[in-house]
């Protein structure tokens, strides 16, 4: 029987402000080569600072050959995904629940929003299985110093979007930035047809 389908998973509301669950695309102007083109999903935001990683970019190493016992929940392209700059040694996991399922109830998850958790890769992933559609490794992460973000925001290098829970494990040759922006309302839409290399135009 097929799942019952989550009106969040279809809808994402323009969002005005950065929060835990929000995208960050980065604008056509924003050429530095590491965040070039990236979507990025907000993890944390907080008096902190804020967290994400980035969502597409697939590295060439294979999870099984990094954390082999989490390869069987790892979404397809089952690949380490490249987070962000910062400690690229670490690794990070998000993780969708299976819609009905309450993310509190479950040891080594932390809710982030709507469907998507945080999976601690020293919990159990046999007892987590049943309760996840999959999870996505990364190896480092993005992160902004309190006011940092707001101000690159405020210089236009980031376009802040809401995040559809299906963007955290966005399916293999997806272009997800172009996606993320032609679900948005028009003129933003149009960005979507901004062509990668600008000496193509």
């Amino acid at each position: 029987m097929a799942q019952p389908e989550d009106p969040e998973d279809f809808i994402a509301p323009a969002a005005h402000r950065v929060r835990a669950g929000t995208l960050l695309l980065a604008n056509t102007d924003l050429l530095e080569p590491t965040f070039r083109r990236t979507v990025i999903y907000i993890v944390e935001h907080n008096e902190g600072g804020t967290l994400g990683v980035i969502l597409n970019r697939p590295s060439e190493t294979a999870v099984y050959n990094v954390l082999p016992h989490w390869a069987k929940l790892a979404a397809k392209p089952k690949t380490m995904f490249i987070g962000g700059p910062v400690k690229r040694d670490a690794a990070l996991c998000l993780g969708l629940v299976r819609v009905g399922v309450d993310p509190s109830a479950l040891p080594g998850i932390r809710h982030v929003q709507g469907r998507v958790v945080m999976v601690d890769l020293d919990a159990d992933p046999d007892a987590l299985a049943p309760a996840l559609e999959g999870v996505r490794i990364f190896a480092g992460y993005s992160g902004w110093t309190i006011g940092q973000l707001e101000g690159e925001i405020e210089r236009d290098d980031w376009i802040v979007l809401s995040a559809l829970p299906s963007d955290v494990l966005v399916e293999p040759r997806v272009d997800l930035w172009g996606r993320a922006l032609r679900r948005q309302p028009w003129p933003l839409s149009l960005l979507a047809t901004h062509p990668i290399d600008i000496s193509r135009n």
